[in-house]
């Protein structure tokens, strides 16, 4: 369970994700949808995975499963995965850059570690996201976007990188296409540097996806914490010794009006959802090429959840 530890300060709440075993020890930790907090700007969801090596002939293998209202950002740190879609994507994606898929009106993905890569271990660590399309844009024809590591701005000081995944932040802005107000950075810090993060969006977050972080009278938080800041105000953090802070700090303007979740989709009415469920019980949603495995509709009992 997630458990809030007490705001003080600049922080609103903290949110101890709960973990889950896939199989193989392969870990996948949820901060994003908690009881604590629901959403950040239109981040519904965010799931960290690994880090973990997997042993030679395995790796990761989910199949092909559906999405309707929403976007999902994978950026990976460690390792690399195959994405594949009901558009024809195949793209493999590595540590620093950005796939960015759009599900609009319902799209399937299935993403492994591609065949070449079981040949001996491999490495996979990273995040994933899902952002909440505005209500215009939730049932958009689906899309696809890979954008590499290079076609991303990098700010470089005393040590500290700060990759801009995705919207504006630190006065750079992303290549990436958004339908929303929303920022992802990737920012790294040596033990014993400090920033400050300014309160650039209604609502910011910080992820500690490694290391160790130390944010004055608002105490010390470890790797796997969701650091909900306060609107408006500005956070000094410093990463402490002896090994260097990874963080990911996300966030956007507020959603224009409730969502409702449940398993892959999300959406303003839950009507759409109910039908999206129908959809895929009844394999109405476009196939995968090259894909003849599914993950079936899971029972979903009661109504999908409101969020906020």
């Amino acid at each position: 369970m997630s458990q809030p530890l007490q705001a003080r300060g600049a922080v609103e709440v903290v949110v101890v994700p709960r973990t889950h075993d896939l199989g193989d020890n392969f870990e996948v930790r949820r901060a994003l949808p908690s009881k604590q907090k629901r959403m950040v700007g239109p981040y519904v969801f965010l799931d960290q995975m690994g880090p973990h090596v997997f042993s030679a002939g395995k790796g990761l293998d989910v199949r092909p499963h559906p999405h309707i209202g929403l976007a999902t950002v994978t950026y990976l740190y460690e390792g690399q995965i195959l994405h594949r879609d009901s558009l024809g994507s195949v793209q493999r994606i590595q540590p620093g850059d950005v796939n960015w898929m759009t599900a609009g009106k319902g799209i399937v993905h299935s993403e492994r570690t591609a065949t070449e890569d079981r040949q001996g271990e491999s490495p996979l660590f990273g995040l994933q996201c899902w952002v909440a399309l505005p209500q215009k844009y939730e049932e958009i024809e689906p899309d696809f976007h890979h954008t590499g590591q290079d076609e991303l701005p990098v700010l470089e000081d005393n040590g500290i990188t700060a990759r801009i995944v995705a919207g504006s932040f630190f006065g750079q802005r992303s290549p990436v296409e958004t339908l929303s107000d929303l920022f992802q950075v990737d920012l790294t810090l040596p033990p014993g540097r400090r920033i400050d993060i300014p309160p650039e969006y209604p609502e910011q977050a910080i992820y500690v996806a490694q290391g160790a972080l130390d944010l004055g009278s608002d105490g010390r938080f470890d790797a796997g914490q969701l650091i909900v800041l306060r609107p408006g105000r500005a956070i000094t953090v410093e990463a402490l010794a002896p090994a260097p802070v990874r963080l990911a700090l996300l966030g956007g303007e507020p959603m224009d009006g409730p969502r409702y979740l449940t398993w892959n989709f999300v959406s303003s009415s839950v009507d759409w959802i109910e039908q999206a469920k129908d959809d895929w019980r009844n394999q109405r949603f476009p196939a995968v090429p090259d894909e003849t495995e599914f993950i079936p509709l899971p029972d979903l009992p009661g109504k999908p959840v409101r969020y906020p």
